[in-house]
């Protein structure tokens, strides 16, 4: 009788480790999530009507102080859905839905015992799931040595990545190959798991942890499993979370098409609404600046003879911005601490140029200066300094701070991209928002959408950009590199990459340049999203160009978006309306090494209006290797019910503004 007892009992336990998981619908019904507990593991899986998207995949956490990811089961569960729509400040949609269903799951278990929350959300797009470790006696101080979340693909698929290791400010190409081939990667992660199967992996609302890094391992059922790896601190820690712990979310995009990752709006939607009620401050532009040149060798960052950021220089870029309608302009190397041995000051300007003076300039001239605070990774001195900058700018009416951390380690101690960093650059967005000044992050954290929430930070480097074009002994970024951004690194936010370079000529290093046309630097300029979009080159290589007035005319925040067709690496077309109620449309179209003709259906204009169609395309013998400039500008009228062919050279593009006739 005991034998039979004890067996009863060890069913019953088999049983409870595999008890029926609970399940998570989309809204449209067409994408499922379960959550469950196998043999104390947590865990959850996601389907689209009916196939595997993630096979099961595990879930939790290894604390100093305890287990989080074995001996643990669902004590309870909790479910509500949201449906609202609201108002960007800023952004490539005015209007974004937010309709989700939710499910939030208590667990408990563990070594001590412990109470551990997952709320997972399901949109029509994908899915995000964060933890929340509430404060508990169990666990008086909480520090992640690891988190243990895992993204199971049920087969061994290609995606686009660029490695963790071998790569400084996620500066690199993003590369295809099989998951089971890559080293350790940083997120996003795009995948192509079937033809009609597009994912892409990353997080949101980084505000106070580590950055989310993936290693791929072989998964039990022949698949891949990516696992979390978080950057460190420097002891070997992951996060300090102190009582209580909330991540970051970690999101999945599923969509058919490659462009439908471009358009899902999913990471906005996971980060906090924005509370402030003094937002006029905060405005999207075109700026110019005091910058290729100088990655051109014309002019340097710290003083000398060929000084690029002097009050002459200064007030000759300001006259060419108030001509040509753009808002704002850089100065770069305008303060000590550029030249040897120099205490970085972010107040104090060299002797030639006299920043009141520019200051008072701009202002009479309508145009307001971005500034810029290079650390060189010293994090502390800028924390030191940037009340009084910001305070001191914000008197000067110095609106934009490009923000900039060349150096490996902040502070030469931690990692940029560790918790350390989070919290650094968090402190200087909000330092920034007291003084009324917008942020252009350089050498940053990887975008997670946190412009809602805080929506000064405009824009963020973290792209391997237009300088490369420059000085780049590999000859520059390749042609598929701006053809591959808009489905990887543009997934996680804007991205200051600087296009319209006009000028290929006086080649820093021999045959580098930019690997494209001229029309491909223009489409560049409406497919690389930026609200402060930076056209790249020096005056006077804009000057009487023709194709200027194309960029003259490119708003830099957007009504609506949508991807009329694109394929990862190989091409892109992106439409663009704009917000200011004109009912303009403008095109972006770019190729890489490979010439197309690509046809352009115009059914997202209004019905029963003309518009007038200017167009600015490769010249029938247009090639980035032979004749990159080759340039036909033409005008035509258009309707909603035409199409149009755009003939793309190799690294070719296409670049068109539709405006409403009056």
């Amino acid at each position: 009788m005991r034998t039979f007892l004890a067996l009863l009992a060890a069913i019953a336990l088999s049983l409870a480790a595999i008890a029926a998981p609970l399940t998570l619908t989309s809204p449209d019904g067409h994408l499922t999530a379960t959550v469950g507990v196998d043999h104390g593991r947590p865990y959850y899986t996601l389907s689209r009507d009916g196939q595997t998207v993630i096979s099961l995949s595990h879930l939790g956490f290894t604390l100093t102080a305890a287990d989080l990811g074995n001996g643990m089961k669902i004590t309870g569960s909790q479910r509500e859905s949201h449906d609202d729509t609201w108002t960007t400040l800023w952004g490539e949609e005015e209007k974004i839905r937010n309709h989700y269903n939710q499910l939030r799951v208590t667990l408990q278990g563990g070594k001590p015992r412990a109470t551990l929350i997952i709320t997972f959300r399901l949109f029509d797009d994908g899915l995000g799931f964060r933890y929340e470790i509430p404060r508990q006696k169990a666990l008086p101080d909480i520090t992640v040595k690891e988190e243990l979340t895992e993204f199971t693909l049920p087969a061994d698929v290609p995606a686009w990545s660029i490695p963790t290791n071998r790569t400084i400010y996620y500066e690199n190409l993003y590369t295809r190959d099989l998951l089971s081939r890559k080293d350790t990667v940083h997120t996003p992660l795009t995948i192509e798991a079937a033809p009609d199967l597009h994912l892409a992996i990353h997080q949101a609302a980084l505000i106070d942890y580590a950055d989310l890094n993936l290693t791929p391992r072989p998964a039990e059922n022949g698949g891949v499993s990516m696992l979390a790896a978080l950057t460190p601190w420097q002891d070997g820690t992951k996060v300090k979370a102190g009582s209580s712990l909330t991540s970051p979310w970690r999101t999945v995009i599923v969509a058919r098409q490659a462009g439908e990752l471009i358009t899902s709006r999913l990471m906005l939607n996971l980060n906090e609404p924005c509370t402030w009620t003094d937002t006029d401050w905060i405005q999207p532009g075109r700026y110019i600046g005091i910058w290729w040149s100088i990655h051109k060798k014309k002019h340097t960052w710290e003083q000398g003879p060929n000084h690029g950021a002097t009050t002459e220089n200064m007030k000759r870029y300001i006259d060419f911005a108030a001509r040509h309608g753009f808002s704002g302009v850089l100065a770069e190397g305008w303060n000590y601490g550029w030249g040897q041995g120099e205490q970085i000051s972010f107040t104090r300007p060299y002797p030639d140029f006299d920043l009141q003076a520019v200051a008072d300039y701009a202002r009479q001239k309508g145009v307001f200066i971005v500034g810029h605070t290079e650390t060189w990774g010293k994090s502390q001195l800028l924390e030191d300094q940037m009340e009084e900058a910001f305070a001191l700018y914000e008197r000067l009416g110095i609106r934009v701070v490009k923000t900039g951390y060349v150096g490996a380690m902040l502070n030469g101690q931690e990692l940029q991209h560790s918790q350390f960093g989070a919290r650094h650059y968090r402190r200087v967005i909000e330092c920034a928002a007291r003084h009324h000044i917008m942020i252009d992050n350089h050498e940053p954290m990887m975008p997670t959408g946190l412009q809602r929430t805080l929506p000064n930070l405009m824009t963020q480097e973290g792209v391997r950009g237009q300088e490369y074009n420059a000085w780049s002994t590999d000859g520059g970024n390749p042609p598929s590199h701006t053809a591959t951004l808009p489905f990887t690194r543009g997934l996680a936010g804007p991205m200051d990459f600087t296009p319209a370079i006009f000028n290929y000529g006086d080649e820093v290093v021999p045959g580098t340049r930019p690997q494209s046309t001229l029309a491909k630097q223009l489409a560049e300029f409406v497919v690389l999203y930026s609200p402060l979009q930076m056209a790249a080159d020096a005056i006077e290589n804009y000057e009487g160009h023709p194709a200027l007035s194309f960029i003259e005319s490119c708003p830099t925040t957007w009504k609506r978006t949508i991807v009329p067709h694109g394929e990862v690496g190989r091409y892109v077309t992106i439409a663009r309306q704009a917000r200011d109620g004109s009912g303009s449309w403008f095109v972006g179209s770019l190729t890489d090494e490979t010439p197309r003709l690509l046809t352009l259906p115009l059914d997202f204009l209004d019905p029963g209006k003309t518009y007038i169609a200017t167009i600015y395309e490769d010249a029938d013998d247009a090639d980035f290797r032979l004749n990159p400039i080759a340039l036909i500008v033409r005008q035509r009228e258009v309707t909603a019910t035409e199409v149009l062919t755009l003939r793309l050279a190799p690294s070719g593009g296409t670049a068109i503004r539709l405006s409403v006739k009056d």
